[in-house]
């Protein structure tokens, strides 16, 4: 009996050192790794939906990749329409491109995405815009982003998500675009 407590008391340390040789804690991505994930998340979560302009095919609008999440072109027009169809409790309403949006928050432009620094993110820190996701406010401390945008889904990912999200956003071509200043809900029809 004597003899099995003491293979068993060995085995137990054998054990115990392996164990404690492991390295346990998560494998660090590498930047390739880390731009790959948040490619894959900005394709499920849909950003080019809203900011990559669309051009028009046989089989309805898809994505410009030549403008990959450029957002709003900043040359169209801004179409007339009647205020009252986005009272609230009524319409909303987008162009056919879906990277201008009307509601009764007035009108929004999808964002430039691409890392252009002057109209784009490329000016922006992975805290400003880890501060916008979580905030909804523009570069983490500034106005609201509007509707569409779906900052509070956003928001609840982890910041190694978000980080990720950032590292491709910053990977892609940058597109000089300054995309139009919301108008308040008093205004939308009254641009041209």
């Amino acid at each position: 009996m004597k003899k099995y407590f003491l293979f068993f008391i060995l085995c137990s340390v054998f054990f115990v050192m392996i164990f404690l040789q492991l390295d346990c804690s998560p494998k660090k991505m590498t930047n390739e790794e880390l731009i790959a994930k948040g490619k894959q998340l900005v394709l499920f979560g849909g950003c080019n939906d809203c900011h990559t302009p669309k051009m028009m095919t046989a089989m309805g609008p898809v994505p410009d990749t030549t403008r990959l999440l450029s957002g709003h072109p900043a040359n169209q027009p801004i179409p007339q329409f009647d205020p009252a169809l986005t009272a609230p409790g009524k319409w909303v309403l987008t162009d056919d491109g879906s990277t201008m949006w009307f509601g009764p928050w007035g009108a929004s432009f999808t964002a430039n995405l691409t890392p252009d620094s002057s109209t784009g993110l490329g000016a922006w820190t992975l805290d400003n815009f880890i501060k916008t996701m979580r905030t909804g406010k523009h570069l983490g401390s500034g106005r609201d982003l509007l509707p569409p945008m779906p900052w509070q889904g956003i928001g609840t990912l982890n910041d190694e998500d978000l980080t990720a999200i950032f590292a491709y956003l910053q990977s892609i071509p940058p597109i000089n675009n300054r995309v139009p200043n919301p108008i308040p809900p008093s205004m939308p029809s009254d641009k041209k």
